[in-house]
């Protein structure tokens, strides 16, 4: 099954029960035309992860504070290799276990967690297009089912069933409370604190500075006050509803790798001219940019399969990355969104191409965090522009800390 149109919460619960009736092997993957991305992975039929959305490390770290207050995850430090999976977040929950790090139980609430979320934010979506209050209108829902990639031996199993009746409940509970169109993983920002104070007790006032800065989604607060995002939400309605606070959108948390600091092993990193990588399915592209890159002393690198991107910059680890907006299978957005997770890139400079200069494709790029937007045709002034703005001279430069080695996954 691999086909797209626009569908119903019937129609998108329909095939997570089909899912289970078949006793599918594999996983199951829904993709809007927003550029979200949702995969369910299946055992005999049964839930037994889910990944994706636009926060999954956030979302990770959410669920690690809640269930394993024990387990401090600013100090935790991970290997690139461990997260370049598709499934890194289950992953890394593997190999906290196998390090006796945590116990099946808190796993099993992980995982529960964790699907029951991510099912809550596809029937949202679904039904903010279905009631015609979707930003880009008629979403198009994609869903494909596919063997290749197998959990196996899970440390958890998940009832669809149960699942889907939970979340219709919380959808339910949801727009009751006229939330419609309030996502938990956008973050409330203060923008009339003098008409707040006006309002609220100075304790309630000096709560609300702290805490709605723009930095924290709704399911973050609702962990810091130890409440649900609903009561969040509902709570903050009133003052989203007088313009006092806004909801905005914020990137995902970069993850946090190690990296080894031994000064010897970075000598002949350190004489070498920095690298940039062109990501684009485009032969001349790639060809117009190593022209124009190579002629400055700098090394390049092309990569014209999308799928293979993410592993490729991993293991090559450029200092600037030309990424292309549009291409089959992953897009630019996405890969960009991946490139963000990693803390070896969470600084690397990102500059998205594409064929347009609309609006649209400026707010979806610096969503993802990316750092810069040009235009094609390729013109040799921009691309020395930014290379002048974001790397030095060739024969002066030396790598930066993203081409050090990092070290095995530690916990605190």
């Amino acid at each position: 099954m691999n086909h797209s149109e626009a569908i119903d919460q019937k129609n998108l619960l329909n095939e997570f029960l089909t899912s289970s009736q078949l006793q599918h092997n594999g996983k199951l993957e829904i993709k809007s035309s927003q550029g979200n991305t949702w995969s369910f992975y299946y055992r005999l039929g049964r839930i037994v992860w889910a990944t994706g959305g636009t926060h999954p490390w956030r979302r990770w770290r959410r669920h690690m504070i809640q269930q394993c207050p024990e387990i401090d995850c600013e100090k935790i430090r991970f290997r690139v290799e461990d997260v370049s999976i598709e499934y890194w977040d289950y992953n890394l929950l593997v190999i906290l276990y196998q390090r006796q790090k945590l116990k099946r139980e808190q796993i099993k609430v992980i995982v529960d967690n964790t699907i029951s979320e991510l099912l809550f934010d596809v029937v949202q979506q679904v039904n903010v297009v279905a009631t015609g209050n979707s930003n880009t209108g008629n979403t198009v829902l994609g869903r494909e089912r596919n063997h290749d990639i197998i959990l196996e031996a899970p440390l958890s199993f998940t009832s669809a069933d149960l699942s889907l009746k939970q979340v219709e409940d919380s959808w339910k509970t949801w727009s009751d409370a006229s939330l419609v169109n309030i996502f938990p993983d956008s973050s409330p920002l203060l923008r009339q604190p003098d008409r707040l104070q006006q309002l609220v007790s100075p304790s309630v006032y000096k709560n609300f500075l702290a805490l709605l800065n723009g930095k924290y989604t709704l399911r973050d607060l609702a962990v810091k006050m130890n409440h649900n995002p609903l009561s969040v939400a509902r709570s903050l309605l009133p003052y989203i509803h007088k313009g006092i606070v806004e909801l905005v959108e914020v990137p995902d948390l970069p993850l946090i790798t190690e990296i080894n600091n031994n000064p010897t092993s970075n000598k002949s990193v350190e004489s070498a001219a920095p690298l940039v990588a062109c990501v684009d399915d485009s032969l001349q592209v790639c060809q117009m940019l190593e022209e124009i890159i190579t002629s400055k002393g700098f090394r390049f690198l092309k990569i014209h399969d999308s799928v293979q991107a993410l592993p490729t910059i991993i293991q090559q680890k450029p200092d600037l990355i030309f990424l292309d907006l549009m291409m089959p299978v992953v897009s630019g957005y996405e890969l960009c969104a991946q490139l963000r997770r990693i803390s070896t890139f969470a600084n690397t400079p990102v500059i998205i191409i594409t064929g347009s200069d609309g609006l649209i494709d400026r707010v979806r790029a610096k969503v993802v965090n990316s750092t810069q937007f040009i235009t094609k045709p390729i013109a040799a002034d921009k691309v020395m522009s930014v290379l002048q703005k974001y790397l030095k001279s060739p024969r002066v430069s030396g790598k930066s800390p993203s081409h050090l080695q990092t070290l095995p996954l530690t916990g605190s």
